[in-house]
């Protein structure tokens, strides 16, 4: 059983290293230091494209850690050193007790910068360079250095307690399944199963990985099952002649790393919005340890009942019992299936989870301009998060790796994981 992360609160005074742990409720804010300026969401946003460019360059995110992970660190560190510097709000792991005048806005650089040059020491120059130029943007030199006590000392903490959250476990081999239904790896590649220690990661909010587990999966002989693995066949297949040409664009446009997708938008509405420094660490830490918390859930549950992805399921459907289904086998998806089972999809997990955070800071309508990483010099537009949701997780059935079962299976599971993050 895992421990949540949440629940540990720490009350350290003055900078010094004693702790005391304490796992029962959040203290009372400390009192009001130095106030946040209003152009102060620049640190946040700047430490996120930080991030973003370095998952993003190969060979620096290591391929048994989950990015989520990263993001998770960073945001939780510069918001509870937001919120050590201000006293206002409820940190999400710690309180720090920082005495006399400290600048946010240097905790939270010397917050952020920590923690990723902990996380990747290879990129300590550009890191060192970021922090810097933030640094010398605060006026004060006796809350300048105040605030950067707070951050070291925030990063530091929050460090060592997730050193030992199940993130450096060896992932086991998970062997290939032969009866129908089971996970078997994918053509081209048929490359191992990936990620198959994350389920057992410490969450950093949620009390438990299977907390809000999807229920069992429709029999493969019955008629939801049948509908789903028709619909898929026909709209996913590389050579589908139903699919439209706004399917396939869509398809292309969302296949890049989902949680990507989502902190891109994040900043793109904490920018639009002139969101002061209070708010941009308060989104940006709920919206990405819902991330890390949703993927540890989506782990759990795609392991526990090991679903085969529609290559495998509509390529040997003459095996599944329903005589409503046929087998193609020289089917082919649009994409690329990734390397783990289907059940629940990953990318409407968090879809959902990030719509709903983003809706609870900015209202259900918001105009946004999404573009992508994966599809350059496309610009999607949609009127409300939901609406960048719902089409991010159809869009896995339009690109063959998922059948309506996964989308509606992992929408509910972002949904819940997200509402129990904002609840916390």
């Amino acid at each position: 059983m895992t421990t949540p992360m949440s629940r540990r609160t720490m009350l350290v005074t003055g900078g010094a290293a004693a702790a005391v742990l304490a796992t029962s409720g959040l203290p009372a804010p400390v009192a009001a230091a130095t106030p946040a300026r209003p152009g102060g969401a620049d640190v946040v946003l700047a430490w996120n494209r930080e991030l973003l460019t370095i998952v993003r360059t190969t060979g620096l995110q290591p391929a048994t850690v989950h990015p989520t992970r990263s993001f998770a660190l960073l945001h939780a560190a510069i918001h509870d050193a937001v919120v050590a510097t201000t006293g206002t709000g409820r940190p999400y792991l710690f309180t720090v007790d920082v005495p006399g005048q400290a600048a946010p806005e240097a905790s939270a650089a010397q917050a952020a910068h920590d923690v990723l040059a902990a996380l990747y020491p290879a990129r300590a120059g550009e890191l060192a360079a970021l922090l810097a130029s933030q640094l010398a943007e605060v006026p004060r030199a006796a809350a300048r250095d105040a605030g950067v006590r707070a951050g070291r000392l925030v990063a530091r903490l929050l460090l060592g307690l997730r050193a030992d959250d199940g993130s450096a476990a060896v992932p086991p081999v998970l062997p290939p399944g032969t009866a129908p239904g089971e996970y078997r790896p994918t053509p081209p590649a048929f490359a191992p199963a990936a990620f198959t220690h994350w389920a057992a990661v410490t969450p950093f909010v949620l009390d438990r990985a299977e907390r809000f587990r999807p229920g069992p999966y429709p029999a493969l002989g019955g008629a939801r099952y049948a509908d789903a693995l028709r619909e898929v066949a026909a709209t996913g297949r590389d050579t589908s002649t139903t699919r439209t040409a706004d399917e396939t664009v869509q398809a292309r446009f969302w296949a890049a790393p989902i949680w990507n997708h989502w902190n891109e938008i994040a900043q793109s509405v904490v920018g639009g919005s002139r969101s002061g420094l209070l708010v941009a660490a308060r989104v940006f830490a709920r919206l990405n340890l819902t991330f890390a918390d949703a993927v540890i859930a989506f782990y759990d549950a795609k392991y526990h009942y090991r679903i085969w992805r529609p290559i495998t399921a509509i390529r040997l459907a003459e095996e599944d019992g329903n005589p409503a289904t046929d087998g193609v086998p020289d089917w082919s998806s649009l994409a690329t299936t990734p390397p783990d089972p289907a059940y629940p999809g990953a990318h409407s997990v968090i879809s959902q989870a990030g719509a709903l955070v983003l809706r609870q800071e900015y209202g259900p309508r918001w105009a946004l301009a999404v573009t992508s990483e994966a599809l350059p010099g496309v610009t999607r537009r949609f009127t409300s998060f939901q609406a960048a949701a719902d089409e991010a997780g159809l869009s896995r059935i339009a690109a063959g790796v998922h059948t309506r079962l996964d989308h509606e299976a992992g929408r509910q599971l972002g949904r819940d994981v997200a509402e129990f993050v904002l609840r916390s």
